[in-house]
C-alpha cells in the first residue's frame, strides 16, 4: 500500500477503493505503523502549532497533542471492536481485520482536516472532514463487514452513537487526569 495513493483513492474514489482494501490483510501493527501513525499525526501536530499561536504554554500544548495522538489509536481500535461486534446485528459478518480497516481508513478525511487546526479560528472546518468520514464509514460497511447495503445506514448511525460515547468518556477522563478541557 502506497500511503499517498491510498489517501487519494479513499477520498476521491471510495467505492472503488473499499473492495481493494477488503482484499488486503488487516494486521493491527501494519495499519497502525504505516497509516495511523502518519495520518493521525496531522491534527496532533497542527493542533500543537495552533495552540502555540494562541499562547498556550508549551508543556500544556505538548500534553494535549500527545494525548490527541494516542487517543486516535485507542479510539480507532475500540471502534473496530464495536464495528466487529455489531456486524451480526445488521446482517454482516464478524471480521475484526475488516472492522479495523474500516475504522482506520474512514477516519482519513477527519485526520487530514486537522490541517485547519494550524489556525485555531478555522478548527471548526474539521466538521467537513468528519462528515466525509461518516460517508466513508457508510460506504465501507457493505464491502468490509459484508452487511446488506439497505442496513448500512442504521449500522453507521449505531457506530456513530458509540463513537460519541467514546469521545465523551475520553474527554471527561482526560479532563480529570490532565486538569484542563480535552475539548480545547
Amino acid at each position: 500500500m502506497n500511503l499517498v495513493e491510498r489517501i487519494k483513492n479513499i477520498i476521491m474514489a471510495p467505492t472503488a477503493e473499499w473492495p481493494a482494501i477488503q482484499r488486503e490483510p488487516g494486521d493491527v501493527g501494519y495499519l497502525f505503523i504505516n497509516y495511523v501513525a502518519i495520518v493521525a499525526a496531522v491534527p496532533a501536530v497542527c493542533g500543537f502549532v495552533g495552540w502555540q499561536f494562541l499562547g498556550v504554554h508549551f508543556g500544556a500544548a505538548l500534553v494535549m497533542a500527545v494525548t490527541r495522538y494516542v487517543l486516535s489509536f485507542v479510539t480507532v481500535y475500540i471502534l473496530a471492536l464495536i464495528v466487529d461486534g455489531l456486524a451480526p446485528t445488521f446482517g454482516g459478518q464478524q471480521d475484526f481485520a475488516g472492522a479495523l480497516k474500516l475504522t482506520v481508513y474512514s477516519a482519513t478525511p477527519f485526520w487530514l482536516a486537522g490541517i485547519f487546526l494550524l489556525l485555531p479560528g478555522l478548527g471548526f472546518l474539521m466538521i467537513v472532514g468528519l462528515l466525509y468520514s461518516i460517508y466513508l464509514l457508510w460506504t465501507g460497511v457493505p464491502p468490509l463487514m459484508r452487511a446488506p447495503p439497505d442496513r448500512a445506514v442504521f449500522y453507521t448511525v449505531t457506530v456513530l452513537l458509540c463513537l460519541l460515547v467514546i469521545v465523551i468518556v475520553f474527554g471527561i477522563l482526560v479532563s480529570l487526569i490532565v486538569g484542563f478541557s480535552a475539548f480545547a
